[in-house]
């Protein structure tokens, strides 16, 4: 497919293009062209430098238009589409051959040599000499200011002046004027199979509709322009047969599709379209005004300076659920925050979803060194394991700073997927270069981060890592490439004979500044802090009751178990070095009831719980909550962060705050709360409303209506109305976190120093066959069993689940194990053959 691009980035390796409809490219140096391609093998065959191979940046400038075509498109492993594209002439106009050729005609074409009087000029014609003599090119090279001269490899719009031996021979102009005057006309014979994109037409309308115009040009071809191409400043005033000028934007090979645009910037061959300024790049616009809504689409926005914008469908809203058409009626005023600029179709690319809008990262340009942030594990590599931090932002973690140890299995540690929090090392925005650790000694340092030498004064203490260890003492390195010697005597306070045996490659460890001599970027540092104002060797440890630092709603920590209370446990909250204690009430231990009282039993003192929320900040403690489905909710922004936003239909995951007679009180995160009166709790008949709910038991409910008012939430928590849609992946979901925790629970129940009992109740398994010994029938017709398997548990089969077995003490049996209560260590199990059959 051949494409009309506008270089967006220039960097040593490829062009980052700017593509139609807000897509982007990219070009490999390989693809340049055929000239450059050979320069480039002859410089790695002799491993030297070329004095004539000029660099990317030093030919190619952001802003300028170029003929593109698509050579593949692939898919990466976050799922997203690469376009990889080439401006190589024998690819772009290969349509073309010599016979074709007319004056007028408006090529790509790339200076290929450099001669006396011109330059030859490669437009990937077979049989076709292309020369462009030197006073054709004079008024362009003291334009673009790029030198005295043209370069081998450079991207040139040719006008063809001359034909001369039936397109063996031509002679073209670059010429601003000529080129900016170019217009293809039927007298030069296009053809779909070699029409070009960038060629200026004049076109007829023939049709105009909501979503763009169908034109006719060339006599007989006709194209479309969609809406994002046509002139804004016309687009109500476009009517049949009305006769414009257009340009080429895109030609499909197989369906023959034409696209145009009927934009001021692309109407002059040679132009450039408008740019966005840098300050605006992340801007979050309050009020910005709906000019047009496309439901296959997306919106047109107007933002607070009159430039428009558009947001894809998928940014609209916070989910597809969430998505509410009617709110983009023309004129509509929404918040929302430019992320992108499409330099082909001269329009801010925004989004109005929460966390984009509240997001801290948008590009590397917003990354600082230091700065903590979380991140998914995205792939793992010899080199280390790459981190995914935003849609656009990847950042690579060296296998030195994987872990405070050297990990030699980081795949046993880390899963494609996992969140992981880390802290950034370096981070370069002009080459997209960002290194992060997830040395746990470096992200929770609460020291002072040396980034450059000039921070670097004596006393400062601060954390770095060991790269080098010898004999003359170690080099630690600390942030952006910032490195310093710490000498042999300043290893210790005793002496240390041979440094390489003490410390290791890798090893986190506290420095204080002796030296720092900026402009020779030397530092000298030591290890021995006594003698220093070391305040934080002394500082109390003991854990407060009340922090100082806010945790945010919705943040994830890692907490250890300080103490087991009747209405829960108190934790410490490790990312604050254990100064912070917090509560997880025990209904907050799991999504569901029956496991929360088995995890606070098994959980112990000493015990490190990951991956923890906080779900309030008020009050003595800081309440956190472990609850998969609640996290999920808050991490999917399917949830609500004030009154205001909810509304009537929403889904929304919360958990039962109390349950009264005449209904059940449901509350969400950020505190927002609802009522699901009785008639509306269950798809059953309610009698008593404490049978169908208890306190702190997950739930999702539907709101049903809002009195504004009277600030009221009522809310609907029947199943057959609470789905989303696919209920049986809902189900199995929610099986799988269950049988989760129950292995978890085993887990810790198996754990070293725990009774025979507790590893026969692991062992003992929904469908596990027993040998049972039968003891005695209870009044009420249920039977007890003993075993040797079952040694200290009341084992209990009721009367329908005896089958016909008729109960003779002291005769074995076999038995299916039903259900396990590990809290009350019974087990119920049943001897109906129907069952013992059907186990596999």
């Amino acid at each position: 497919m051949l494409l009309l691009g506008c270089i967006k980035e220039v960097s040593d390796y490829e062009l980052v293009i700017s593509l139609p409809n807000g897509l982007s490219g990219f070009v490999p140096v390989t693809q340049i062209s055929d000239a450059y391609s050979k320069m480039l093998s002859k410089q790695v065959a002799q491993g030297e430098l070329l004095e004539d191979l000029n660099s990317l940046s030093d030919m190619y400038s952001p802003g300028s238009l170029v003929r593109c075509i698509v050579t593949s498109v692939e898919k990466s492993a976050d799922g997203r589409r690469s376009i990889k594209l080439s401006i190589d002439p024998r690819k772009v106009n290969k349509g073309l051959n010599a016979s074709a050729l007319a004056s007028g005609m408006l090529l790509s074409g790339f200076v290929s040599s450099v001669e006396d009087h011109g330059y030859l000029i490669d437009i990937g014609v077979s049989g076709t000499h292309a020369f462009l003599p030197r006073q054709k090119a004079e008024n362009y090279i003291k334009a673009v200011k790029r030198g005295s001269d043209l370069k081998i490899g450079q991207n040139l719009n040719c006008v063809i002046v001359e034909v001369k031996n039936e397109g063996r021979v031509v002679c073209l102009s670059i010429d601003r004027s000529e080129v900016a005057a170019a217009l293809a006309t039927e007298q030069q014979n296009w053809t779909l199979s070699n029409l070009l994109p960038g060629l200026v037409v004049k076109a007829r309308v023939q049709k105009v509709a909501p979503l763009g115009i169908k034109l006719s040009f060339l006599s007989s071809f006709t194209g479309i322009v969609d809406f994002m191409h046509m002139d804004p400043e016309k687009s109500i005033n476009y009517s049949q047969d009305q006769v414009v000028k257009a340009c080429i934007l895109s030609v499909h090979p197989t369906s023959k599709v034409v696209r145009l645009t009927l934009r001021q910037a692309f109407l002059h061959p040679g132009g450039s379209p408008h740019q966005l300024s840098n300050d605006r790049m992340g801007a979050v616009v309050e009020e910005s005004t709906v000019k047009a809504f496309y439901k296959q689409f997306g919106a047109v926005f107007e933002l607070d300076d009159g430039t428009l914008a558009f947001a894809r469908l998928k940014h609209l809203s916070k989910t597809r659920k969430s998505f509410k058409p009617g709110a983009f009626k023309k004129g509509w005023k929404h918040k929302c925050r430019i992320i992108d600029y499409s330099l082909m179709d001269e329009m801010c690319i925004v989004s109005l979803k929460y966390q984009i809008i509240e997001a801290r990262f948008l590009q590397y340009q917003d990354i600082h060194t230091g700065d903590v942030m979380q991140g998914k594990v995205f792939a793992l590599k010899p080199i280390g394991m790459q981190v995914k931090v935003t849609d656009g932002i990847k950042g690579l973690v060296p296998s030195m700073h994987l872990a405070d140890v050297i990990l030699k299995q980081p795949e046993k540690k880390y899963n494609i997927g996992d969140e992981v929090r880390c802290r950034v090392l370096e981070c370069n925005p002009a080459g997209k270069k960002l290194i992060l650790t997830l040395k746990k000694s470096l992200v929770q340092s609460k020291l002072p981060v040396l980034s450059n030498y000039e921070d670097a004064k004596p006393g400062l203490i601060t954390h770095g890592f060991v790269v080098c260890a010898r004999e003359f003492g170690c080099i630690v390195k600390f942030y952006n490439d910032v490195k310093g010697l710490v000498p042999k005597n300043e290893l210790s306070s005793e002496p240390i004979s041979c440094p390489d045996k003490v410390f290791h490659e890798g090893q986190v460890v506290k420095v204080v500044v002796l030296k720092c001599e900026p402009q020779q970027e030397r530092l000298l540092l030591s290890f021995r802090l006594s003698s220093k104002p070391a305040r934080e060797d002394k500082k109390e440890c003991s854990p407060k009751k009340k922090q100082e630092v806010k945790y945010q709603i919705g943040e994830m920590v890692d907490v250890k178990v300080l103490k087991k209370k009747d209405n829960g446990l108190e934790v410490s909250i490790l990312e604050d070095e254990g100064n912070v204690i917090a509560l997880i009430p025990t209904v907050h231990l799991s999504d569901f009831v029956v496991n929360c009282k088995l995890l606070w039993h098994c959980l112990q003192e000493g015990d490190v719980l990951p991956r923890v929320m906080c779900l309030s900040d008020k009050g003595e403690h800081i309440i956190l909550s472990r609850k998969a489905a609640v996290i999920s909710a808050v991490q999917e922004e399917q949830v609500v962060r004030s009154f205001s936003e909810i509304q009537s239909g929403m889904l929304l995951t919360g958990f039962v705050r109390n349950v009264m007679p005449f209904g059940v009180f449901v509350e969400f995160p950020f505190g927002v709360t609802g009522l699901a009166p009785k008639v509306s709790m269950s798809d059953k008949f309610v009698t008593d409303t404490k049978d169908h709910f208890v306190v702190g038991q997950t739930v999702i409910a539907k709101v049903m209506s809002i009195d504004e008012e009277k600030q009221r939430v009522l809310l609907n928590l029947k199943v057959s109305e609470c789905s989303s849609g696919d209920s049986a992946a809902e189900s199995f979901a929610l099986l799988s976190q269950y049988f989760k925790e129950v292995k978890e629970i085993r887990n810790l129940w198996r754990r070293g120093g725990e009774s025979s009992m507790a590893w026969g109740l692991c062992e003992l398994v929904p469908g596990k066959e027993l040998q049972l010994v039968m003891q005695d029938v209870k009044e009420d017709g249920s039977a007890l069993f003993s075993g040797s398997c079952v040694t200290g548990l009341t084992v209990t089969a009721t009367r329908y689940h005896l089958g016909d077995k008729s109960i003779v003490p002291g005769e074995k049996t076999k038995a299916l194990v039903l259900h396990v209560d590990a809290l009350t260590s019974k087990v119920y199990v049943s001897l109906r053959e129907n069952l013992l059959k059907q186990r596999p």
